[in-house]
């Protein structure tokens, strides 16, 4: 799999803090069911997390440009999990968040080429069993790279 012509791949640097969070509140408001409050918030404390992850390399993934502009990209980390029976020997998962594509480069394969970039990451750093959270709009898109839905929950305690 391979990027379009004219479009370059490059791994996320620490000067990419801004960037990361603009394409997280741009993907968060795609779904439309966020506030622009909302999301201010979650930016408020979601920066210091990511500066600190991306200063010491815990926070890694990769930015797809053109023309010297970023116009993708995809985040990971690496969490701590019990051995598990889908992973029996590791106490690890990677983890896949803020894929995000600007509108007018859609439909032409760059977050599926992200994905398996960050699969290829996880890969060369010894974990094999990832997970992240998909939109109703691109779970057709992960699960044509194999992946599979799951029984996963949420509670927040108020």
């Amino acid at each position: 799999m391979d990027l379009p012509k004219g479009y370059r791949l490059r791994a996320v640097r620490e000067m990419d803090l801004d960037l990361i969070c603009a394409q997280r509140e741009l993907m968060f408001s795609d779904g439309g069911k966020r506030t622009r409050e909302s999301l201010e918030k979650m930016t408020t404390y979601f920066r210091p997390w990511l500066q600190e992850r991306l200063a010491d390399g815990r926070y890694f993934g990769f930015i797809v440009e053109r023309n010297g502009e970023p116009v993708a990209g995809v985040g990971q980390w690496i969490i701590d999990w019990a051995p598990h029976f889908h992973h029996e020997e590791e106490a690890h998962r990677g983890y896949i968040a803020n894929v995000y594509v600007a509108p007018v480069h859609r439909g032409q394969g760059i977050a599926k080429f992200l994905v398996s970039c960050a699969e290829q990451e996880f890969k060369a750093r010894g974990v094999s069993t990832m997970v992240l959270h998909a939109s109703q709009e691109a779970e057709p898109m992960y699960e044509s790279l194999g992946w599979d839905q799951t029984s996963e929950m949420m509670k927040i305690n108020d």
